[in-house]
């Protein structure tokens, strides 16, 4: 006769699977928690500590820690000596370990993390050791033990038994996952402990929340997965409201879009293309915001990702309709708002109440061929102003300039924003030179109507990088620029500011580039 050991946090489905074992003849041991639930519904069962005789304790802590316990899991039916030793030491074969863990992700994303290193006790008592060791080896000896890690695969397993078709390939499919899901575990634990910020060694657990139709192009698989960590004001766990599934490259660009547009308090738009904002404005209302962002380059916007740091109302969505969107992202919509707008049947409608925030110390990764690259995240916006001409920027300019220089922070390198106001006006993004970058923001500039009287607001030029030679300067004195936010810093600073000097010119520096590759 067949035994099964039982122990598992979560209880959803183990009565029936508990009946079912039982009908087809399996032994049941099983830990406190478990048994007593067990025994309550008129299920059959061995506690632990009558197979170990000894009695759980410090808590629970140390229950399953045992010989009899692991022996029997561990021993390898085939040889002979293994079945010796168990006959010499009083063990019986445990055949299947079926274990869910203490809920440590629940508990951590209920509890949040301090910054002053003082963890709660209840996150420490929800770090499961005996069930870990439990999984480990029954997922070690997969070719004699069935080992059951997720309630959703008891169906299977009872189905197997019953049909007699209980094969090793299925067992070491179980066993496989039963070490993912213990890495994982335990990845969350490291991850949640863990202050060093680039410590020797770093595992990220990553838990699967969906498929994805294909990647960046048809022919490459993709899924979406989430670190665990709960948090309520980022992308993928917004809600999503209407339309079909996300894509991989929707993703992208929604996470572009809805971190670059909580740069700004006041009502703001942006609208990303291809990772890149091709519009970007922020103003008195969302709907003047959206329409000032559209004009920037209404050609790019089309089939574009929208993102809004405010609630959107009739009147905005009205003037979304007008254009085919991609995805729409907004901390909520009006009930009318939300008509307008599902009267398009593709558009997709994401609402995320909570807004973007960054964590303090937050890293991010990117992968290599065989590696990866980590690095803190660009939280930053500058670094002091520098003024470096004798013409200081106005009132309305140094506004300006520090709306386009929190735009540059998003655009590709080498970046080079337009701005008029809290408006872009033309945006150059991704070139081999930033001379070329401020061609094609001039070009976008001139085959556009920007919706603002050019004798009230002065065109501005922000640079992720610096100048190391005066052409950018040159040109945009040419097309009108009067004054340029930049991060200085180059060997050859004294040649541009001379000539922002000779084009009357005011010229800040950050101190601080944003490169953005």
């Amino acid at each position: 006769m067949s035994t099964v050991l039982l122990s598992v946090s979560d209880k959803t489905g183990i009565i029936d699977f508990a009946k079912e074992l039982k009908n087809l003849g399996w032994n049941i041991i099983s830990s406190g928690g478990t048994a007593k639930i067990l025994k309550e519904n008129f299920v059959q069962c061995r506690e632990i500590s009558e197979i170990t005789g000894f009695p759980e304790i410090l808590d629970g802590r140390v229950k399953t820690l045992n010989p009899k316990i692991h022996g029997g899991i561990l021993a390898i039916r085939s040889k002979v000596d293994h079945n010796e030793q168990l006959n010499r030491h009083g063990i019986e074969t445990i055949d299947m370990v079926v274990v869910s863990l203490y809920p440590f992700e629940a508990t951590i994303n209920r509890i949040s993390k301090p910054e002053d290193k003082r963890i709660n006790q209840d996150v420490i008592e929800n770090i499961d050791i005996g069930g870990v060791a439990l999984l480990r080896a029954a997922a070690k000896n997969y070719k004699d033990v069935i080992v059951v890690c997720d309630a959703s695969d008891y169906k299977d397993v009872i189905e197997s038994l019953k049909n007699n078709s209980v094969t090793e390939e299925l067992k070491l499919g179980l066993a496989a996952k039963a070490f993912r899901h213990t890495a994982y575990y335990d990845s969350l634990i490291s991850t949640y402990l863990t202050y060093e910020k680039f410590p020797v060694q770093i595992v990220i657990p990553l838990k699967k929340l969906s498929g994805l139709r294909y990647g960046e192009n048809p022919h490459q698989n993709a899924a979406l997965y989430s670190n665990g960590i709960e948090s309520k004001s980022v992308v993928i766990s917004a809600k999503q409201l209407h339309g079909k599934e996300l894509s991989y490259n929707n993703y992208l660009d929604l996470e572009a879009a809805w971190r670059l547009v909580h740069e700004f308090c006041s009502p703001a738009c942006a609208i990303i293309k291809h990772n890149n904002p091709c519009g970007c404005a922020e103003s008195v209302s969302v709907r003047d915001a959206y329409l000032r962002a559209l004009t920037c380059d209404p050609v790019s916007a089309f089939g574009g990702i929208i993102a809004f740091n405010k609630f959107i109302e009739e009147d905005t969505a009205v003037e979304i309709s007008k254009l085919f969107v991609e995805c729409v992202i907004a901390h909520g919509y009006s009930r009318d708002a939300l008509n307008i707008l599902m009267q398009k049947k593709n558009i997709r409608l994401l609402a995320q109440e909570i807004p973007y925030k960054e964590e303090k110390d937050s890293i991010e990764y990117r992968m290599m061929s065989y590696g990866m690259l980590v690095q803190d995240r660009d939280n930053e916006l500058l670094n002091g102003i520098k003024f470096m001409t004798s013409r200081q920027p106005s009132k309305e300019e140094r506004e300006a300039l520090v709306f386009a220089w929190k735009v540059s922070k998003h655009v590709k390198s080498n970046a080079i924003i337009l701005a008029r106001g809290t408006q872009t006006v033309g945006i150059g993004a991704g070139q081999m030179s930033r001379i070329d970058s401020l061609k094609i923001a001039a070009e976008k500039m001139k085959c556009v109507k920007h919706g603002l009287d050019e004798h009230l607001f002065s065109l501005v030029l922000a640079s992720d990088a610096f100048f190391p030679f005066p052409d950018v300067v040159e040109q945009a004195a040419k097309i009108g620029v009067t004054a340029i936010v930049q991060p200085g810093g180059s060997v050859k600073d004294n040649e541009s500011i001379s000539a922002a000097e000779k084009t009357n010119i005011a010229m800040i520096a950050t101190s601080m580039r944003h490169f953005k590759h």
